[in-house]
Parts: structure tokens; sequence; C-alpha cells
């Protein structure tokens, strides 16, 4: 999964009429961002289990030093990535979340 450069890593302040706008209900404009977050934090924990599966050896051997080291770096680029709920909320206010109403 490809996120954005241009998502901020720490919490900001939005304007909740700007939020709105879309749907015309802050509500609504919420439980989308908050469904979207879900599935991108459901698609990074999927891409993540299947990179770490790669080192899943039961026995013990010398090379688990490096592939700890591997893991570590893996483990570290995901932890840096920024949160699921700020990437689905900038996707949210670029228009690019497709959503229909429930009729």
């Amino acid at each position: 999964m490809e996120i954005s450069k241009n998502v901020a890593n720490n919490t900001i302040t939005r304007d909740l009429s700007e939020l709105a706008a879309p749907t015309g209900n802050i509500y609504e404009s919420v439980m989308i961002i908050a469904k979207r977050a879900n599935q991108i934090g459901a698609d990074i924990k999927q891409e993540l289990s299947q990179r770490l599966e790669e080192f899943s050896n039961y026995t013990e051997t010398l090379e688990e030093i490096n592939e700890n080291h591997e893991q570590i770096e893996i483990s570290q680029y995901y932890e840096k990535l920024p949160k699921p709920t700020l990437v689905a909320t900038e996707e949210f206010r670029e228009g690019k979340i497709l959503y229909r109403e429930a009729e």
C-alpha cells in the first residue's frame, strides 16, 4: 500500500464545517473517515504480516541475529508511517474517498 508523503505525522486541528461540507453532516463525514481508516489499518497490518512471515523460523540459528535486524528495520518503517486516521482524513479532504448514501 502506498501512503502519500503529504500526510502529516501529527494531529492537526481541522475546521468542522470543512469536513462536513461534502456530506452535509459532520457525523456522516466522521463515519466515512473512520471506515476508511479501518480499511487502511487492515491493509497495513496485512502487508506487515506478509513481510514478517518470511522470518517465521522456529529453530534458533546464527542467522537469527541478522534476521532480527531486518525485522527491526521493517517494524521501524511501519512505525514511522502516519496513523490510518490521518491518512483517511487527508483522503477525504482531497475527495479521494468514494461513498454513497444508503437508500
